[in-house]
């Protein structure tokens, strides 16, 4: 009898099949109808994993078969191709983003395509309770407009601005919301809505919806830098999501920068947070932009010529150019996606960005380490709980539909 195989092992080709499963998705949605040989040539999967993934949508009910009447092939007597369609409609998925300062709820049909979507701002300082509320409210608001059934949700994904422990979903002691620390979000979250709830790492899900659906969707190794109140990454390893252990993976937010620095948030002094966060860079600039200066205020002003908001973005990058070219150097990445607010700034802090990592990274890292700016914008997190939804469609059908099967 074999030997069980590792949980970390176990865990890590899980979340390679989940992520290879989006891809197949997206390849369906994007077709219409496509053939299982030309769902390997645009993703590069290999035919027999294609077939395997295939065979689970269709046992989930999201695909279904077709032949293709009338073709040359099956005029001539012979075996019609048989193509693939994704049955976007056989449920709906909702997606819930947790902010510094907002929440944002969308709903979608299976295949991502967003039905309806509403924001609304949150006091900085919200406790759990309060965010979970609104989120619930949200969520029954947002469902409405798309006039989707509860029935038909399969599950929900959320987004958090911290470490989500993944074993019981528990908002760990650097997140960028106090009130949330030591919070179980999942089962909160679960208990208001009635539904499978699956939470991760806002990072984490910038980098999952980038890699499934945006400027890293060919990449096998990437990294998705979001810059925003709080810093953090999330890794794309051998084409799976990379959490650590603990799922403090990622944190680059508070890596030591400068050891005289300021204090920053976690009790270490001079994280890359209190250099380069937006927070941090609005608050060098109100001495001279006075006290209303806002991150709007400054992208804006950047953007117009203020050599005073385009110097401390400069500096940003540089800053997060040095603590990125550590991860290139012992990662080496194909790809490096900047997002959150931040990255409105362009190749500003790009360049900023490029400029250190040249410096600082191996030669090689440096070169083969494109950085590029992410292409979902401020929705990549939203986007991203929805597409945990559907990579997890396979766990989160059988709680539904034993929900909607009559008793006896």
């Amino acid at each position: 009898m074999p030997a069980p195989m590792p949980s970390g092992r176990a865990g890590s080709l899980e979340s390679l099949r989940r992520l290879n499963r989006l891809r197949v998705i997206h390849a369906l949605r994007d077709q219409g109808k496509i053939s299982r040989a030309d769902i390997a040539r645009r993703t590069g999967l290999s035919r027999s994993t294609v077939s395997s993934l295939v065979a689970d949508l269709q046992a989930d009910g999201l695909v279904v078969e077709r032949a293709e009447p009338g073709s040359a092939y099956g005029a001539q007597g012979g075996r019609p191709p048989i193509l693939l369609s994704f049955d976007a409609s056989a449920g709906a998925a909702v997606g819930i983003d947790f902010g510094h300062s907002h929440l944002r709820v969308a709903v979608s049909d299976l295949a991502g395509a967003i039905l309806a979507e509403r924001e609304q701002p949150l006091d900085t300082d919200h406790e759990a309770r309060e965010g979970l509320d609104a989120a619930a409210d949200l969520v029954d608001d947002t469902l409405a407009d798309a006039g989707v059934e509860r029935e038909r949700v399969i599950g929900a994904g959320m987004g958090l601005p911290g470490p989500i422990r993944q074993a019981d979903g528990v908002v760990g002691s650097s997140a960028i919301l106090p009130g949330w620390i030591g919070v179980a979000a999942g089962a909160e979250m679960r208990a208001r809505l009635d539904l499978p709830v699956m939470v991760d790492n806002d990072a984490n899900l910038g980098a999952l919806a980038e890699a499934a659906f945006g400027a890293g969707r060919d990449a096998v190794d990437l990294i998705y830098l979001k810059v925003s109140s709080g810093i953090g990454s999330g890794l794309i390893l051998n084409g799976r999501l990379y959490r650590g252990s603990t799922g403090l993976a990622g944190e680059l937010g508070h890596v030591l920068v400068d050891p005289d620095g300021l204090v920053c948030r976690c009790g270490n002094r001079g994280c890359l947070e209190t250099l380069a966060a937006t927070g941090a860079l609005v608050e060098l600039l109100r001495r001279s932009h006075g006290e209303e200066f806002t991150v709007a205020s400054m992208l804006a002003a950047a953007r117009e010529g203020d050599l005073g908001c385009r110097r401390v973005i400069a500096d940003a990058g540089r800053a997060i150019g040095r603590a990125v070219a550590t991860l290139l150097n012992v990662l080496n990445p194909e790809l490096l996606v900047m997002g959150g607010d931040l990255a409105a700034a362009g190749d500003l802090l790009l360049d900023g960005i490029r400029e250190s990592v040249g410096r600082a990274a191996l030669p090689e890292a440096a070169r083969t380490a494109e950085v590029v700016a992410g292409v979902l914008g401020e929705r990549a997190q939203v986007l991203g709980s929805l597409a945990l939804v559907v990579s997890e469609a396979d766990r989160a059908f059988p709680t539904r539909l034993a929900l909607e099967s009559p008793a006896g």
